[in-house]
């Protein structure tokens, strides 16, 4: 194979409960990777539409996660990336971790695939650290693997495969802002309440069983943060007022997708997705704010060859 052509997909990280160890994957929002082999024994990125982001291979997510793969094999060969982004950077939907991400399954594919999916992963957090800072896991573990991922641990990295109820439905609202993710971090408390930290854990392992046996309303009642969202919510315009609407309009739960702008709601089938939508919509509306509006069921196949 010489060339390789994927879908990169968005991926929704944290789902409130879950900060830094939970995600789940889009279905129709994504980037596309064109990735070839050159004769040249040099990594280049060679065209980005859509977004004006470095070509230069070590200020790029995409060429340090690839650099980080091609180290580990002691290999020598060229390869030419071509991206076109159509996830917009600093909008809390996996812009970094899809080019990070699609860059190393691409390259791997090319290569004979001497890596699993899951051994992928550590190369595609090389390109979360330098996008935020932090090495991550939560947005291209499922952008790898697909439908919901679980960090278990991160020393050493172990990350599980979660099943997809298949009527979950999520919509994704972005107002066309961006926060940067290393400033959203940067506001987080590093000290945790006793008690909200324990109702965290609960909301977690509840989370995770109502994935489990497709228990829609106990995925919705344990969609709640007590120690993420309330601070990170005053970076998004009319954040109380969208997930008031949502949940009145019939959504399973709401919150900030990843380190925001984005915020999801999640529902229960296409009806009320598109109920939620329409609300969200009408109201950003009338407050005169630009956005982007998502839907899409919950993609359980990662990363997709075009």
């Amino acid at each position: 194979m010489e060339d390789i052509k994927i879908f990169a997909p968005a991926t929704v990280a944290n789902l409130s409960c879950g900060f830094d160890v939970l995600g789940c994957c889009l279905d129709n929002v994504g980037d596309e990777m064109l990735l070839r082999k050159n004769d040249l024994n040099e990594l280049r990125i060679t065209r980005i539409s859509g977004q004006d982001l470095p070509m230069e291979t070590h200020k790029n997510v995409a060429g340090v996660a690839v650099q980080a793969l091609l180290k580990q094999l002691d290999f020598t060969q060229g390869f030419d990336i071509e991206i076109d982004k159509h996830i917009k950077a600093g909008s809390g939907i996996g812009s970094s971790a899809a080019s990070s991400a699609g860059a190393v399954y691409g390259i791997n594919k090319l290569l004979g695939e001497p890596f699993t999916v899951k051994e992928l992963i550590p190369f595609a957090m090389e390109g979360e650290r330098l996008a935020s800072g932090n090495a991550h896991a939560d947005n291209v573990a499922p952008a790898l693997m697909g439908g919901f991922s679980l960090v278990r641990s991160y020393d050493p990295l172990e990350v599980l495969a979660l099943p997809s109820p298949p009527k979950l439905r999520v919509v994704i609202l972005h107002p066309l802002i961006e926060v940067k993710t290393k400033d959203s971090r940067a506001i987080i408390k590093q000290n945790v309440n006793l008690q909200d930290a324990i109702t965290q854990w609960g909301n977690l392992g509840a989370l995770v069983s109502a994935l489990y046996v497709e228990d829609y309303e106990l995925f919705g009642r344990s969609l709640h943060d007590k120690i993420i969202e309330p601070v990170r919510s005053i970076l998004i315009p009319y954040f109380d007022e969208l997930k008031q609407i949502a949940m009145e309009s019939g959504a399973l739960g709401f919150g900030i997708s990843g380190s925001g702008p984005s915020v999801f709601a999640m529902c229960k089938g296409d009806e009320v997705a598109v109920s939620v939508r329409e609300a969200m919509q009408l109201f950003y509306q009338e407050k005169g704010i630009d956005f982007d509006l998502h839907h899409s069921e919950i993609n359980t196949q990662g990363i997709k060859i075009i």
